[in-house]
């Protein structure tokens, strides 16, 4: 076994991605869709450049993904003055409500071997780490759901 960030980085990852996959397809969403999903319930009446900077999204994964977003119900799309702003539909709402509570489900899986403590400790830990990495980087870390 490797003692690695990367190594466990990489198990969670792949673990929370099957996870999330799984909970997603019953909505009729997929795994790409989970952050613009949460975004737009975070901020209704966003752009799709705002969404876009934030997530630090390619323009074009943005928009197909906004387009498929729209055209599947989960979004709708207005046009005001020179940008398009968006929000959740009532289907989006329901998708935001799972996709916010999957991130507190898988937790409750993943470290259900932790007492309170030790996840007070890792979160500790892990929030220091993504801090430096911040500082170094001069980019803003994700604000989880």
């Amino acid at each position: 076994m490797f003692q690695t960030l990367a190594y466990y980085a990489t198990v969670f990852h792949r673990d929370f991605v099957t996870y999330t996959t799984t909970r997603l397809q019953a909505l009729g969403l997929n795994f790409g869709s989970l952050f613009p999903v949460i975004y737009v319930g975070k901020h209704p009446g966003c752009t799709q450049a705002e969404l876009t900077a934030d997530l630090h999204l390619d323009w074009g994964y943005s928009q197909r993904c906004i387009t498929k977003l729209v055209e599947d119900g989960f979004l709708t799309r207005e046009k005001s003055g020179r940008a398009y702003h968006l929000d959740l539909s009532a289907k989006g709402k329901q998708a935001f409500a799972v996709s916010h509570q999957v991130f507190f489900d898988w937790d409750d899986e993943a470290l259900a071997s932790l007492d309170a403590e030790e996840r007070k400790q890792l979160f500790s830990l892990l929030t220091k780490a993504i801090q430096k990495e911040a500082d170094t980087t001069c980019t803003k870390p994700f604000t989880a759901p």
